[in-house]
């Protein structure tokens, strides 16, 4: 069973479910149906939206394949945690006009860690494992 990810993965769930509602609650705010429309910080909450769904999968998938490989639940831990403030940090970091800016950049370089970690981590069991 995969327990540390299980964990990651229903928070970033949570959190994916936020920005969903925050693109709804945009679009009601700026009545647009479809696409940006005029407002800037229509685009703003599209693209955290978009972001998370882009690049969290294939870390989450990584993460779980770590865990299968029996990685150690504090690398886990760590690239979870790193992965999930991440991302909130870029949600936050998306909405500032004003770049570069810290929430961003701090968020962009959590996740980094964490995809970097996890790649690296599946490479090194692959090969350990005579793949």
């Amino acid at each position: 069973m995969m327990h540390v990810t299980l964990i990651y993965a229903g928070l970033l769930g949570l959190l994916f479910l936020l920005l969903s509602f925050w693109v709804v609650k945009r679009r009601a705010q700026f009545k647009v149906m479809i696409g940006e429309g005029e407002a800037p910080e229509m685009r703003s909450a599209i693209r955290a939206h978009a972001n998370f769904a882009e690049y969290v999968p294939l870390t989450l998938l990584l993460m779980a394949l770590c865990e299968l490989a029996g990685v150690g639940a504090l690398w886990l831990h760590l690239g979870g945690i790193l992965l999930l403030v991440g991302r909130i940090l870029h949600a936050i970091g998306i909405q500032i006009p004003k770049a570069p800016n810290k929430p961003r950049l701090f968020g962009t370089l959590f996740f980094w860690l964490s995809l970097g970690l996890f790649s690296v981590l599946a490479l090194v069991q692959g090969l350990s494992f005579g793949g």
